[in-house]
């Protein structure tokens, strides 16, 4: 099965009245030459790491290795009882922020579809699955629908924020969880290729400017933006509210603008954030004072 086009995995799996993770199942099993049960207990493996990935990130104390960041995810579950967006949303938050200190703390995460990126994916289907009476093997099927929407980003766009700055990296990774969340909720594919549509274009033009070239600063709190992206996107679609702009298309702008981002706002670590009078305190804090 190609990965060429969003559309086609639409009408593929309308034409077969089927979910989208339906066709990915099958098409994986094809490949490795092994049971579609085999292919979705190694996706169930996944999901595991995912939760463990939270739990390592909910400690009070956690701090990555170069002093920059932790502790946040546990001031963010503090306000789980006494918020003003509600329980769900602030549950998801906190889940994505503690990934990603996960992942700034050397841990175990999954790259979905980046390790900069990695909280958002697991926060929107972690929370739902908790708070909703959704089996299990839902969550799991939803994993494999994000990654057909990543493999048509990464194949005709690209998931590095070093060749497409954070909108590919964190604006994938929300894509693909919008239209996960939509397959977990009850929604059709259709649904899913809008919601995919709705969260990339939200983002576009995101630039990578992480503080000292390491995946902390601002790259933990854009995991949160993007969780929050990829629920938004997900109950407009839900809703029937549908993307002018079809996902495709949207992915060849993002392209396009990624193509068109100066080196300095692609992961260099010379522009954007990284280049502010503070941004450049905190890389000599942590390397010592280099020349330009």
């Amino acid at each position: 099965m190609k990965y060429d086009s969003l559309r086609a995995l639409v009408e593929r799996a309308e034409a077969e009245q089927t979910a989208i993770s339906e066709l990915v199942i099958r098409d994986e099993a094809a490949e490795l030459e092994c049971s579609c049960e085999e292919v979705f207990e190694r996706m169930r493996r996944n999901l595991q790491v995912m939760r463990e990935s939270v739990v390592s990130g909910m400690e009070r104390d956690v701090r990555s290795t170069s002093g920059l960041t932790g502790g946040d995810a546990w001031k963010m579950s503090q306000r789980l009882d006494h918020n003003i967006t509600g329980r769900i949303f602030v549950s998801a938050l906190t889940k994505a922020i503690a990934v990603s200190e996960t992942n700034a703390c050397m841990g175990r995460i999954v790259a979905a579809p980046t390790a900069g990126s990695c909280g958002i994916l697991p926060a929107c289907l972690l929370t739902v699955l908790e708070e909703q009476d959704i089996p299990e093997d839902t969550a799991v099927r939803a994993l494999f629908t994000a990654s057909a929407v990543g493999m048509v980003i990464a194949r005709n766009a690209t998931i590095a924020g070093a060749e497409g700055g954070c909108q590919a990296e964190c604006g994938s990774a929300s894509a693909m969880a919008a239209s996960a969340l939509v397959e977990l909720c009850g929604g059709t594919p259709r649904m899913a290729e809008h919601a995919c549509a709705i969260a990339l274009k939200n983002v576009l033009g995101l630039v990578c400017d992480p503080v000292a070239g390491l995946v902390e600063i601002p790259c933990i709190k854009r995991n949160a933006m993007g969780t929050a992206n990829a629920f938004t996107a997900a109950e407009m679609a839900l809703a029937g509210i549908e993307s002018k702009i079809p996902a495709d298309e949207v992915i060849w702008s993002m392209k396009k603008i990624g193509d068109s981002m100066h080196s300095d706002l692609k992961e260099t670590a010379r522009g954007g954030l990284a280049a502010t009078p503070t941004g450049k305190i905190l890389t000599e804090k942590v390397f010592g004072k280099t020349e330009e």
